[in-house]
């Protein structure tokens, strides 16, 4: 079964490699599902991976995972939805560079300074930090004139993720 598995896998990849090296004219795929041609299959795509938005769905539940990481001082699991958030962010930058400008400071200053609470395991620096990140989220909210989104320190948990 392994081999079948490794002989399907490697027939896939050869496939997919043909079809790469195809010119432009022969790229008209045979499918309906997202298009005709290759430029019509990225477009649709694209609108269904989204702009900055899909970014912030995904922002929004490690945002709070991180929060609750901290308060609980699940200093791994903080790390972790860091890491994530951070990775997220990054891959909504490659989607909407236009976003990077705005989002410099808690990339490169806040974000870096939270980590650092999160490594050296201070739960009261942790919550101090954490209020700084959450108002970067709100500066850059106001940058890109989405100001109606603000940004709040959790309440309520909405996971049952603990220690």
């Amino acid at each position: 079964m392994k081999r079948y598995v490794v002989f399907l896998f490697a027939g896939l990849m050869a496939a997919i490699m043909i079809g790469a090296c195809q010119t432009e004219a022969d790229q008209k795929i045979e499918t309906r599902w997202a298009g005709e041609t290759l430029e019509e299959i990225i477009g649709s795509i694209e609108s269904q991976i989204g702009g900055f938005s899909a970014t912030m769905v995904e922002v929004n539940y490690r945002y709070n995972e991180l929060y609750w990481a901290g308060k609980d001082e699940n200093w791994g699991y903080a790390d972790y939805q860091l890491d994530k958030l951070l990775s997220s962010m990054e891959n909504g930058f490659i989607r909407r560079p236009d976003r990077e400008a705005s989002a410099s400071q808690f990339m490169n200053q806040v974000s870096p300074a939270l980590q650092e609470t999160i490594e050296n395991t201070d739960k009261d620096a942790f919550v101090e930090q954490f209020n700084r990140f959450a108002s970067s989220c709100n500066t850059c909210h106001d940058m890109e004139a989405v100001n109606f989104i603000q940004v709040i320190i959790p309440e309520v948990r909405t996971t049952l993720t603990q220690l």
